[in-house]
């Protein structure tokens, strides 16, 4: 039997986009208990306060870096800075995204108002910012042991979404998310062969995670899953785990569904 153990990823840097957020915040916390130094990037000022009070008493090494993926200069800087301060990365993970809210113009409506800005937003944040990041740091990446990217798309960049289930609620699914993960799950099968052998680039797709959505659409959902209950943060973290280490060695180009079961009917 092999004695399977956790990595050890002690002098290891990766960079966690969107970390400063509810999945991207849980992604860190489990890349800093396997000992990973990790650069968070968020558009916020600084890291979470929980997330700096944690640093404390974890052995890693947790920076912050400020930057708005939609900004493509914004992205190039970033990069500068991770070459001049830290001088290597190990792992990427693509998991800001861009979500929007009913504040934003032409995105929470119905499709024949959804806006061309709104569009562009999404495809800029959710795939042009992980293939520009993916591009600018693939040196680094491949002079790694383990170099991986890892993108978080979602289930609806395969299934379209059931509109019914949002009825009656104040809750949307806007064309343009799908669609940029769409193209994020291509971005990463083709990622895969132009980067191999030495960056390894894979997927996570999340079904719906609970952060207190309306009610009505969470017994909808739930209806519709085999596992009956929606995901929590933690579910992801074995994937992302697996995926970030020696542990998933000879997988690339995979797109992990965590979903519940959603896809399976």
């Amino acid at each position: 039997m092999i004695d399977v153990k956790l990595p050890d990823l002690t002098s290891h840097w990766i960079v966690v986009t969107g970390g400063n957020g509810h999945l991207g915040s849980s992604f860190v916390r489990t890349l800093c208990n396997l000992n990973a130094n990790v650069l968070i990037v968020d558009k916020q000022e600084t890291a979470r306060d929980d997330i700096a009070s944690d640093s404390a008493s974890l052995k890693s090494e947790i920076s912050y870096y400020k930057c708005d993926l939609e900004i493509e200069e914004e992205r190039t800087s970033l990069a500068t800075f991770i070459s001049s301060s830290f001088g290597r990365v190990d792992s990427l993970v693509n998991n800001a995204a861009f979500v929007g809210d009913s504040s934003l113009a032409g995105w929470s409506v119905p499709f024949e108002e959804q806006s061309l800005n709104s569009w562009r937003k999404a495809l800029e944040v959710n795939v042009t910012a992980p293939f520009h990041l993916s591009q600018l740091l693939a040196p680094l990446l491949s002079e790694s042991d383990v170099g991986t990217i890892v993108n978080i798309s979602s289930i609806y960049a395969q299934y379209g979404p059931d509109m019914s289930m949002y009825k009656g609620t104040d809750m949307s699914n806007p064309l343009a998310y799908g669609v940029s993960k769409a193209g994020l799950e291509q971005l990463t099968r083709s990622l895969a062969t132009v980067l191999s052998p030495l960056i390894r680039v894979n997927a996570i797709s999340p079904g719906g995670i609970y952060r207190n959505q309306d009610e009505l659409f969470v017994k909808r959902y739930v209806e519709k899953t085999p596992l009956k209950r929606m995901a929590v943060e933690d579910d992801l973290q074995w994937a992302l785990i697996y995926l970030c280490t020696s542990m998933s060695s000879h997988a690339t180009g995979q797109v992990l569904a965590i979903d519940g079961g959603y896809g399976v009917w």
